[in-house]
């Protein structure tokens, strides 16, 4: 019975998901459609509007990940994450709903793979060109869920129209991303063919962040350098808090340091960005939710951070019951909003690409170089207003790192410090560094154990439900 009623949902689901997928009904599915490059581009477009949506990288996906880290406090429905016990029902429920619009997208980028090579109007250079954005999306979007789920239903081109699937290890789900990111590398070009499509630089730096994942410290390095050395990229220069506003403002669509983003407005804005404000402050036009803090009474992150560092500057006090030594954070605010903010989502900028050549060059050469550390100095030296091409004298010395552990220590700390509230990062980075480091990190900057159950995200249970090719047994352990 309970199939049953589910299968009857599967179908309204499919129904709801084809009137989202069609603009103008029934264009996107049929192979006439795919025959010019404008028929093309718009079946390109529809990868991203799953994404952008409140359920997916517009809020849920950074409110979560961001609410786990030794940086930020989750409150509310969020507190429970920092708590590092696991997950409740609604957090469970919100994973369901991300998996839903992850899967979404992944769907319109196997509908462009498999019917733009068709396209009669068009050459192969400009087919191609579609079919490397939609093949780095789908890599995208796999990569950012492999880290959280462990293993996935591998959806393609070939396999699209099949309902029952078993689940794929991480391994052939890598494999999956590193064939689709080699191919975009190979076939897109230098400059987005529109804003916020993705480019060649785009394709190296994820696949920089793949093999920082995979352990392949060589590739990292490999693929950062041909990054760094191309000239199209540089640190966006402050002299104090207020300029980051030309990095993060909701007013800027592009700086120098701009490699990969999801990109916003105020029309159809990010809104992630009200989970950080109080409606009584000044940085969010008079809305907020004021979910996301840091707390410096138990923070031993905060009591370690350095006073002139201007990232640290970007936090405010603001008590809003739970004491006076709450601090909320400007780091993307839109002081002037109709809507939701119309901040960019930064998921690879420059910055991003100097921290992980610095941490694989010293794991390849295993300990740090002064390549490496000075690719760290570029970083540390613009978060205290410097040059960030200049020596300066708040510099890392290569002699006060005399091996690879104590060099590491401080790359990690100082991209946690680079890149909070951006989407998860700092989580992220510490998973990768293995459970037990993940454990001594978060007990010493939180005083919080970490469940084991929170690892890892569960599939959800419509997946497990409707896929014949899976069951219970493959859930992910602790749910």
């Amino acid at each position: 019975m309970k199939k049953s009623i589910l299968f009857v949902g599967l179908i309204l689901s499919l129904m709801s998901c084809q009137d989202v997928l069609q603009e103008d009904p029934k264009s996107i599915v049929e192979e006439r459609f795919y025959n010019t490059a404008g028929e093309v581009e718009t079946a390109v477009n529809a990868i991203f509007p799953p994404l952008r949506a409140y359920n997916a990288f517009g809020a849920l996906f950074p409110w979560q990940l961001e609410s786990y880290s030794d940086f930020i406090h989750g409150r509310g429905s969020y507190a429970i994450l920092s708590e590092m016990q696991g997950l409740n029902s609604t957090n469970i429920t919100r994973i369901g709903s991300m998996w839903d619009q992850f899967y979404l997208a992944i769907r319109n980028a196997n509908l462009v793979i498999k019917n733009a090579p068709n396209a009669t109007n068009i050459n192969e250079e400009v087919i191609n060109q579609y079919l490397a954005e939609a093949r780095f999306m789908r890599a995208f979007i796999y990569f950012n869920m492999i880290q959280k789920f462990g293993k996935l239903v591998l959806r393609t081109e070939s396999n699209m129209e099949e309902l029952h699937i078993p689940l794929s290890n991480s391994e052939e789900v890598y494999n999956q991303i590193l064939e689709d990111l080699v191919f975009a590398e190979q076939h897109l070009s230098g400059t987005p063919s529109s804003t916020g499509r993705p480019t060649v630089w785009a394709a190296k730096s994820v696949l920089a962040h793949v093999y920082l994942v995979r352990g392949d410290y060589a590739g990292t390095m490999e693929k950062a350098n041909e990054v760094i050395n191309s000239g199209n990229f540089a640190l966006v220069e402050v002299n104090t808090a207020e300029d980051f506003q030309n990095l993060y403002g909701p007013d800027i669509d592009n700086t120098e340091e701009e490699i990969f983003y999801i990109k916003y407005n105020r029309e159809s804005g990010w809104p992630f960005v009200e989970f950080l404000h109080h409606p009584e402050d000044p940085y969010y036009n008079g809305a907020g939710l004021f979910a996301h803090y840091i707390d410096t009474t138990e923070y031993s992150v905060w009591n370690k951070w350095d006073e002139q560092d201007l990232r640290k500057q970007l936090f405010y006090p603001w008590d809003f019951g739970l004491g006076p030594h709450t601090m909320l954070n400007n780091k993307f605010m839109d002081t002037e909003r109709t809507g939701d903010a119309g901040n960019d989502y930064p998921f690879y900028r420059y910055a991003d690409i100097l921290l992980m050549y610095a941490e694989a060059a010293a794991r390849v050469n295993n300990g740090p170089t002064e390549d490496a550390i000075e690719k760290l100095n570029m970083v540390h030296r613009r978060a205290y207003g410097k040059s960030a091409t200049q020596p300066s004298e708040i510099d890392f010395e290569l002699s006060e790192y005399p091996d690879l552990e104590s060099f590491l220590d401080l790359v990690i700390m100082e991209r946690g410090y680079e890149t909070y509230l951006e989407g998860g990062k700092r989580w992220l980075d510490l998973i990768r560094l293995g459970r037990e480091r993940t454990r001594e990190i978060i007990k010493e900057g939180t005083g919080k154990d970490v469940a084991d159950r929170h690892f890892l995200w569960p599939i959800p249970e419509t997946e497990i439900e409707l896929n014949d090719g899976i069951d219970q047994s493959d859930q992910n352990p602790g749910y």
